[in-house]
């Protein structure tokens, strides 16, 4: 166990960041870790011989906004408008939080022009940094972002959005419109390995938690309790807990489709491990000594260095074995981070 942030530092060759996702797609190799014993190099298409009949997959099918917009000030200057939430949607579906570029020179007045039908005013600077827009349109917000905006792939990923990312860049099974970020662990999956894994006998059953901002956020302090978690907001549906309670019914396995399925499954759960649906906001931080209540199992891909997310790999797999994993994974020219390659830290024996 390890209680520094610096434990958590590995070093990457640039080249292993993957740029583009694995073509096609379900073809990305995967590095097993089992509770004690050797590593094992798979490919995503072998979680059918690591799954168990009775076992459970949960997955986050919240889904990526096309929420990058690009366009000028009103002296011409280039401008980048990256709407992270809604502030009141109910009260008025316009008023977004946003990161804005340059930020020095978007302060409160400012407007940025997207399109002939498309501005973003600059309202004003919250605490973060951050800005309060509104969307000046006459559409409907979900179709402006469709119509002008882009995905908003990670900082790592040093191109340009693409069309083919509007799909790529988005699980076979989102549905429910609210990330800035992908639940990438699920960019893996296939319509057809999922009827696979439920031919299986296995059940699937999905959450939501919606991907903010912080997901990139670095980790600059040394004591991991003085770090400040985002939140973010989550959905557990009656039929999640169903699922579950059927699944420890039949000694099954639970397994969480990332880190994001994590997350969620572990905040909504009471000390005693009962699950709790509805909606809730979260800002647990999960790092070792921490004691899973819920999840068994873990399919994800490979995290940044000094990362809240590794720090909850790590609370599963051990620390040892989560950076030994690491290590390996770079040795064997693994590819990393949202269109890289994945890890299953298989559930310890009962």
């Amino acid at each position: 166990m390890s209680d520094r942030v610096s434990d958590y530092a590995y070093e990457l060759p640039a080249d292993l960041i993957a740029q583009h996702p694995a073509e096609p797609r379900g073809d990305s190799r995967l590095v097993v870790i089992p509770p004690s014993g050797p590593f094992e190099h798979r490919r995503i298409r072998d979680l059918l011989d690591l799954v168990e009949p009775g076992d459970l997959f949960v997955v986050n099918e919240s889904r990526v906004l096309p929420a990058r917009l690009l366009g000028r000030k009103t002296t011409g200057a280039q401008a980048e408008i990256l709407l992270v939430s809604p502030t009141e949607p109910e009260r008025d579906p316009l008023i977004w939080e946003a990161l804005v570029r340059p930020g020095r020179k978007l302060r409160p007045g400012a407007v940025v022009v997207i399109s002939d039908d498309l501005r973003v005013e600059i309202l004003e600077v919250v605490p973060s940094g951050n800005r309060v827009v509104r969307l000046q349109t006459d559409l409907g917000v979900d179709e402006a972002m469709e119509r002008y905006g882009s995905m908003p792939l990670p900082p790592y990923i040093e191109r340009e959005a693409d069309t083919a990312d509007r799909e790529r860049y988005q699980t076979v099974y989102a549905r429910a419109p609210g990330s800035i970020a992908a639940p990438t662990a699920g960019l893996h999956f296939t319509a057809e390995l999922l009827d696979k894994i439920e031919e299986r006998g296995v059940e699937l059953a999905a959450v939501t938690l919606h991907v903010g901002i912080g997901t990139f956020r670095p980790v600059e302090v040394e004591d991991p309790a003085e770090h400040p978690m985002h939140r973010e907001r989550y959905h557990v549906p009656d039929a999640v807990v169903e699922a579950i309670e059927r699944t420890r019914a039949r000694s099954g396995r639970i397994w969480a489709v990332g880190t994001t399925a994590v997350r969620t499954l572990e905040a909504a759960a009471d000390p005693d491990g009962a699950v709790r649906s509805g909606w809730g906001d979260t800002d647990l931080f999960i790092r070792p000594p921490y004691d899973y209540r819920v999840v068994d199992g873990l399919l994800t891909n490979f995290h940044l260095p000094r990362s809240t997310l590794i720090m909850l790999v790590a609370a599963l797999a051990g620390y040892d074995r989560t950076m030994n994993a690491y290590a390996e994974a770079v040795r064997e020219r693994y590819r990393f981070y949202s269109y890289g390659d994945a890890m299953a830290v298989l559930p310890a024996p009962r």
